[in-house]
């Protein structure tokens, strides 16, 4: 079994999940004691955020890569990071470590691929969703069309993220306002919604609706675990 780096902290309440996933994974391929190799170097989410907010890309790319070399220089065979928006800066990290980086956006590509899906919503942060560096991806690798929803609708998708989930916060009220948001992604012709933040899964759940979901944060842990137990 080879060694998973995670760089995660953003929030630790979606790091948490993915050692929770990576460790039932294993333990259900390989059965008995077994449980996952892995790294995390976790980040103070409040730093990040500062940055993101007032668009300091270039230091939160720095950080990024230096944390990412640290996973590598530690032991660490390939690197999550376990977070969708900072994949923004994916190419600068892969570029700057020797380890494969397994992209979040690749694992949510694969399932969709897999249930012949050709139109997908997507949610996430206002990073995310209005950048190219996510949705090009899907578009150009899988040959997918992303829908994502109108600003409003953006808005309140971003604000639950930063005012709540990334808290730990689950709201009764936000659940029904992002299935309304699922709703009129339905309604323009996505055949399924990509929960494209590591928190939305905390709060919207296959079982809220019957549009298929696509879970990054298990997906992504998911891939992992593939990678890690393959026989080279």
């Amino acid at each position: 079994m080879k060694t998973i780096g995670l760089l995660g902290g953003m929030s630790w309440e979606s790091s948490a999940e993915y050692y929770c996933i990576l460790n039932q994974t294993v333990k259900a391929r390989l059965g008995g004691l077994h449980s996952a190799r892995c790294l995390l170097y976790s980040v103070d989410f409040a730093e990040i955020e500062a940055l993101q907010r007032s668009g300091n890309w270039e230091k939160l790319t720095q950080t990024m890569i230096e944390a990412s070399q640290k996973l590598e220089n530690a032991g660490a065979d390939c690197l999550l990071i376990c977070t969708n928006t900072m994949h923004r800066m994916a190419p600068e990290i892969e570029a700057a470590i020797e380890i494969p980086l397994l992209h979040i956006a690749d694992a949510a590509g694969d399932a969709i691929a897999a249930r012949r899906i050709k139109t997908v919503g997507l949610l996430g942060t206002r990073f995310t969703m209005e950048g190219d560096f996510y949705r090009k991806r899907l578009e150009e690798k899988f040959d997918l069309e992303v829908l994502i929803p109108n600003d409003a609708e953006r808005d309140l998708v971003h604000r639950v993220i930063y005012n709540e989930l990334v808290k730990g916060e689950i709201r009764e009220a936000s659940r029904q306002a992002y299935l309304v948001v699922v709703d009129g992604l339905q309604s323009r012709g996505a055949e399924g919604v990509i929960l494209g933040c590591t928190e939305i899964p905390s709060l919207v759940r296959q079982a809220d609706t019957q549009l298929p979901l696509f879970d990054t944060t298990r997906l992504h842990a998911e891939a992992a675990v593939d990678w890690a137990l393959a026989v080279k």
